[in-house]
């Protein structure tokens, strides 16, 4: 969903550009917004997993990135127009950005060493697999359904992958790591 999401709307500049009635400087943020609110919290979301734990924080990751992706998907019905679009886009970015240092956490803490390796493979294989169906995936949704249903779709995908992840995804305990910095103790 994550990796899937960063490259989706690229193909959706211009309906937004339509339905918003915006410019193309306006509309490049719901994709700049989205990947600087990723991108920049993950050494901290990292961190945070190993705190409280990796499956409890990539829960609170998903719901938040569910829950603005049906925002991001109602901004043209709420009439909030593309600033309402891009403030969703920047709580979808900081939902993504709390799962995808757990889901490197949960690959190591489960697959023992020899195993290991395989496995993240697989996650990179799945990944690249998302990169590249985004864009086909977001002109097909476009082109039948509109534009809102590029974030629509993550909807039931959260949904499930909320109740796989409660149902499969271990609670290993929290990670003792010695800080330099007192604060972090």
């Amino acid at each position: 969903m994550i990796l899937v999401d960063s490259t989706i709307v690229s193909v959706a500049i211009p309906s937004l550009i339509g339905a918003f009635d915006a410019s193309i400087n306006d509309v490049m943020w719901v994709t700049s917004a989205y990947l600087l609110a990723y991108a920049v919290p993950l050494l901290i979301t990292g961190r945070l997993g190993d705190r409280v734990g990796p499956k409890n924080v990539y829960l609170v990751g998903l719901v938040i990135f569910t829950l603005s992706s049906l925002w991001c998907g109602l901004s043209g019905e709420l009439n909030t127009g593309i600033s309402g679009l891009i403030a969703a886009r920047v709580v979808q970015g900081i939902g993504a950005s709390l799962m995808t240092p757990q889901t490197m956490t949960v690959i190591t803490r489960t697959f023992p060493a020899e195993r290991r390796g395989s496995a993240m493979a697989l996650w990179g294989a799945t990944a690249g697999v998302a990169t590249l169906a985004g864009p086909l995936l977001g002109g097909v949704l476009i082109d039948a359904l509109g534009w809102e249903w590029i974030f629509f779709v993550n909807v039931p995908v959260g949904i499930i992958a909320f109740v796989l992840a409660v149902r499969l995804v271990p609670a290993w305990p929290r990670l003792r790591i010695a800080s330099t910095c007192s604060g972090w103790r």
